[in-house]
């Protein structure tokens, strides 16, 4: 039950669930996330940490980087969570701008993004 209790909680943010959405398309490392949210780094670091425990996401450190990404196999629960979020959050304009905005980031060089936020 309590497993369950975090997965809801972490699909009750409008931000983690984008999270979840870009994630679908690729690895990210946290400077990008939060670039594509323009939240703060703190900010950002509690969703991932939210997303992390519930099992949402799976976090790896490659030098000074943390790198996010849908686990490769996920829990029953997770993969649920996963399934109705897909039914749950069809085509839209709102879906779109977010896909346009992650290939944008993509572009922009990691260094560049993290020399940014740690200023």
């Amino acid at each position: 039950m309590r497993h369950l209790m975090q997965i809801t909680r972490a699909l009750s943010d409008e931000s983690r669930v984008r999270i979840l959405s870009f994630l679908t398309h690729s690895e990210l490392c946290l400077c990008q996330i939060i670039e594509l949210l323009k939240l703060s780094p703190s900010t950002v670091s509690k969703h991932m940490s939210i997303l992390t425990q519930a099992g949402l996401v799976d976090v790896r450190k490659a030098g000074r980087w943390h790198y996010y990404r849908l686990p490769e196999e996920p829990e029953p629960a997770v993969s649920a969570a996963y399934d109705f979020l897909q039914r749950a959050t069809p085509k839209s304009t709102f879906v779109d701008k977010d896909r346009k905005l992650l290939k944008e980031v993509l572009k922009v060089d990691k260094e560049e993004l993290c020399c940014h936020y740690k200023s």
